[in-house]
């Protein structure tokens, strides 16, 4: 077949994680998206094996947007021989920049404490991959504006908004008049900081995310819920731990807080940003600052109402507090970073108070709370977890099943073929039945290295 399109789903295919689509137009090959696997253990696996094709063999990566589950796997794939361009929106690049290095950091000093303190299974525990290896994919990225079209060997491509996060991207790719869309991450309607998601006219085939696709966001007011945990807990005297991606849902906070606090909605605590990363990617924000839905007031209280925590002196000096304060730190599952520092010392007091701001990945820390673990194992010991624990699902950046479904209903020509992807199974499944009883479409959800030729 001289024109086929053969698809292979390497990632985020029967799971949330490790978004990896390799498209092949005849001898070329674009790998959309190229990120790590999260979760549990089996999963975190795959990031050590080797990538299904030769990654020198490999035209172009077009990189969605900038979350590590979908960027994460760059360097691995730039260290290995992939010697193409890494297509992005500018806010993107700026985004991967940051979390590429401080992902490298922690992949080191995870490996380091693993290996002085003697609890990895293997020895010597190594990292996934280092600095130097960020910095040559750094190199290899060229930004595109938003809904200019771009060649890459015989395939046209253009990028639009997708919500989601800043500079996060919708990829059309367009071969011999035959179009291929994919969602990568969706944004809601109602976004705290980001536009709706750009509607398409349509799609031959569609690659379209589910992480939300059996779930309806609650239809609550996330800043009375988020203001009513602060109050309570500060009544009793407690802290506030906000487990936080340092990247969107942690400038979400703080423009929430920073907008409570101007309406004296919540008592006058500290807060604290005890998160570098958080710290320069709020910085990003603010040069892109006209990607986002808010006035320069909301701006303002984004910018403002939190202290940043850059030495890990300062780290350890408030995480020794004796009165009420918000601390917001990555990671955003508690896989890892700061708070896990702060959770070997806050969670075991029945006063404080542990706030997950949105979805959070089966098998990770953040999940496991949430589900009742009443201990969680630190740096080789296990923490006993008498917190109150809960989480605001409405703070989450990915459209909810009728959100992604208001979404395709904007298409006005049908594709022949949808796959749902980036979702756990039963998520995948209902919006793939959704998708083919509603609107009529051939729908698949996608099993993990998959190949489909059309």
């Amino acid at each position: 077949m001289q024109n086929a399109m053969k698809l292979t789903f390497a990632g985020a295919a029967d799971t949330v994680t490790g978004s990896r689509h390799l498209i092949e137009f005849g001898n070329q090959r674009i790998l959309l998206d190229c990120g790590l696997f999260q979760g549990f253990k089996t999963l975190r696996e795959r990031n050590w094996n080797a990538f299904p094709v030769p990654p020198g063999e490999i035209d172009a990566i077009v990189l969605s947007h900038a979350h590590l589950d979908h960027s994460g796997y760059l360097p691995v794939l730039c260290r290995d021989g992939f010697r193409g361009t890494i297509y992005c929106t500018a806010p993107t690049r700026d985004l991967a920049e940051i979390m590429l290095l401080d992902s490298a950091h922690l992949l080191h000093e995870e490996a380091d404490f693993a290996n002085r303190h003697g609890y990895s299974k293997h020895t010597p525990a190594r990292a996934l991959y280092d600095v130097n290896d960020v910095r040559r994919c750094m190199k290899r990225m060229q930004t595109v504006d938003w809904g200019k079209t771009f060649r890459v060997g015989k395939v046209d491509v253009s990028f639009a908004r997708a919500g989601h996060l800043l500079g996060a991207a919708t990829v059309t790719l367009t071969h011999q008049k035959r179009q291929l869309v994919f969602s990568g991450d969706l944004g809601r309607q109602s976004d705290l900081l980001m536009p709706p998601p750009a509607p398409l006219t349509g799609a031959d085939v569609l690659i379209v995310e589910s992480t939300y696709g059996n779930r309806r966001h609650p239809p609550e007011d996330t800043a009375e819920v988020l203001a009513r945990c602060i109050r309570e807990t500060a009544a009793r005297g407690g802290m506030i731990l906000m487990p936080s991606f340092a990247v969107g849902r942690a400038q979400a906070l703080l423009l929430c807080i920073g907008r409570l606090l101007r309406e004296r909605r919540i008592p006058k605590l500290p807060v604290f940003l005890d998160s570098p990363m958080a710290s320069r990617a709020t910085a990003i924000y603010k040069k892109h600052a006209s990607e986002l839905r808010i006035d320069q007031a909301d701006l303002r209280a984004l910018l403002t109402c939190a202290k940043s925590i850059a030495t890990p002196e300062e780290s350890k000096a408030i995480g020794q507090l004796n009165y009420p304060a918000i601390i917001i730190a990555g990671s955003g599952m508690a896989t890892g970073g700061r708070i896990l520092h702060h959770l070997k010392t806050y969670a075991g007091n029945p006063r404080n108070h542990i706030i997950f701001p949105g979805f959070q990945v089966p098998g990770t820390r953040g999940a496991k709370l949430l589900a009742g673990d009443r201990a969680t194992k630190i740096h080789g010991n296990y923490v006993d977890v008498n917190a109150q624990v809960s989480q605001i699902e409405s703070l989450s950046g990915h459209a909810d099943a009728d959100e992604i479904m208001q979404w395709l209903r904007q298409f006005r020509k049908a594709p022949r073929l949808a796959f749902v992807v980036h979702g756990e199974r039963e998520a995948s499944d209902t919006l793939r039945m959704r998708i083919r009883d509603e609107l009529g479409w051939p729908a698949d959800a996608v099993e993990h290295m998959q190949h489909v030729l059309i």
